[in-house]
């Protein structure tokens, strides 16, 4: 494994996958995720979703920086956070609410467990 290594679809096989039936408010969205590391509780690399939203409740700290797209992530207490490119965020333990992706949304992410 090398030392240094640049976040790109590219340094991962994808794995495809969709929000649990339960969870899933509207559209058909398809996440698209490169896990480039996964060790010791630590997850990094490239997730992208289209369209739809879903309901999303948070264990793990994340961090993440969206590279594409636009979403909206809504608080359980009705608070909206648009996103857009650029944009970073950290989501803690304990967040719930939903994600709404409007255009097709790509994000880097760290995940802490």
């Amino acid at each position: 494994m090398p030392l240094f290594e640049r976040l790109t679809p590219a340094a991962a096989d994808p794995e495809i996958d969709r929000p649990a039936p339960e969870k899933l408010l509207a559209g058909d969205p398809v996440f698209t995720t490169w896990n480039v590391e996964e060790v010791d509780g630590l997850y990094c690399g490239i997730w992208q979703s289209t369209p739809g939203k879903w309901r999303i409740s948070y264990d793990e700290w994340e961090y993440c920086r969206i590279l594409e797209g636009r979403s909206v992530i809504t608080g359980e207490d009705g608070t909206e956070y648009p996103l857009s490119v650029g944009d970073s965020f950290i989501l803690r333990p304990g967040f719930k609410g939903t994600w709404e992706v409007l255009e097709t949304t790509r994000k880097d992410y760290v995940i802490r467990l």
